[in-house]
């Protein structure tokens, strides 16, 4: 009995350390009193946008820079359970906000016939970069996907978040820019 009781105290130890670490963390979200844009470029929340070229799946280069406009970045992939779970969303907010918003989802290392075929069976309208060979997700040190940024008009990165992201995040975030 004694061996059971040691085995529950250390566990309901280390669960304490955990959400305390947890508790720590600092929110992917900034205050809306720092909105003027950072000196320094980089790819955190705080930081100024680094622009990027990629080629679309219809083969045309698109440039991504900060200019004027909310950007929202979904790094993504196929294969990837969660990505599936928001693409709905994802696309939902991009035909809501489409006017207002460049929606941009930037696949990771697959083929262009790969992604066009999975968003024309679903009927995804979003605009989608791919990034065949990751280096941009290696720039914006991806390491987990899904991973989303919204960028405000000063091109100051406002939101990161690793996993799957839904419209009511995503309008909590553009509500507070």
């Amino acid at each position: 009995m004694p061996k059971r009781l040691i085995i529950l105290a250390i566990t309901v130890i280390a669960m304490t350390i955990a959400i305390g670490f947890v508790a720590m963390q600092p929110a992917n979200v900034l205050p809306p009193e720092t909105n003027k844009p950072a000196v320094d470029t980089g790819v955190i929340v705080g930081k100024v946008l680094p622009g990027f070229t990629l080629a679309a799946v219809d083969g045309k280069p698109v440039t991504v820079t900060p200019a004027g406009r909310i950007i929202v970045l979904n790094f993504w992939a196929t294969w990837c359970p969660p990505c599936r779970e928001e693409m709905p969303e994802l696309n939902a907010f991009s035909e809501k906000h489409g006017g207002n918003v460049s929606v941009y989802l930037v696949n990771v290392q697959e083929s262009q016939a790969t992604v066009a075929n999975f968003l024309n069976q679903n009927q995804y309208n979003m605009s989608c970069l791919l990034d065949t060979d990751g280096t941009v997700a290696k720039t914006f040190r991806i390491n987990a996907i899904p991973t989303t940024l919204v960028v405000d008009k000063q091109g100051l990165i406002k939101y990161r978040k690793s996993g799957p992201v839904t419209m009511a995040e995503l309008e909590g975030v553009l509500n507070g820019l």
